[in-house]
């Protein structure tokens, strides 16, 4: 069953996603060259508490840190390190918070400081593609139409997708129905969206393979041939006439 919210739930998810969005904006003049991970997951955690929250992610599944911090060929579920971030690094933050018992959920890309022209398109083209999936959203359309318009930007630019790593519902559990995969699948044509649902939209993308592997840590999930990965994440409302990003201005 996918759970419809009421207004005081969504209003509760509107406060976490403020919450959660305005942890990753501070990033964007935090994250450099010579700072940790470690040094970013402190922030957010500092951040989320400050705001009378609580991380989503510290203690889930016993993950150990407030963010997921993700470099270069790491796809998600990182685990924040003494790995000093340096000049061309692609880094990603998973994060989410907890506002009075709701989630939301949000995923940024940082490219610290130089590097290629394609890296970059790279970047943009998969934050690219959440736009593109979160614009068709609507009450009444297939949650189908979402992942076709997630895969399309994929499949014209010739990047990996990972099948086995997909948005889900979010609330007030960090993971409800519906699984969302990048990109077109059978299931999902058979899940029609209603007002009240919010879900997150989350794609990854690789500059290469769809397949990944497991780190020794058991949370890093990282590209089989070591290709840049980046991943991008809203949590976006279904509302009558389309939809509001919880997670953005």
């Amino acid at each position: 069953m996918i759970s419809i919210k009421n207004e005081q739930e969504i209003e509760l998810m509107r406060i976490s996603g403020q919450i959660t969005y305005g942890a990753l904006s501070g990033l964007k003049d935090f994250i450099k060259p010579g700072i940790t991970s470690k040094d970013i997951d402190k922030y957010c955690y500092d951040y989320i508490t400050s705001h009378d929250a609580v991380p989503s992610f510290l203690g889930y599944e016993g993950f150990p840190a407030t963010a997921c911090i993700s470099i270069n060929d790491v796809v998600v579920h990182g685990i924040p390190d003494d790995t000093v971030i340096k000049d061309g690094d692609i880094v990603s933050v998973d994060l989410g918070s907890i506002y009075k018992g709701y989630h939301s959920d949000s995923a940024y890309t940082y490219i610290v400081g130089k590097t290629s022209k394609k890296n970059r398109k790279f970047v943009s083209d998969t934050q690219k593609a959440l736009y593109k999936g979160i614009s068709v959203i609507k009450e009444g359309i297939k949650l189908n139409q979402v992942c076709s318009a997630i895969g399309r930007v994929a499949k014209e630019n010739h990047y990996g997708v990972f099948t086995c790593l997909t948005g889900h519902g979010v609330g007030r559990d960090l993971h409800e129905d519906p699984y969302i995969p990048n990109l077109s699948n059978h299931e999902s044509e058979g899940i029609i969206l209603k007002a009240g649902m919010t879900l997150a939209i989350e794609p990854m993308f690789s500059l290469g393979t769809k397949e990944v592997w497991l780190l020794p840590d058991e949370w890093g999930i990282v590209t089989q041939d070591g290709s840049l990965s980046a991943h991008f994440e809203h949590t976006v409302l279904v509302t009558k006439d389309g939809y509001e990003i919880l997670t953005g201005e």
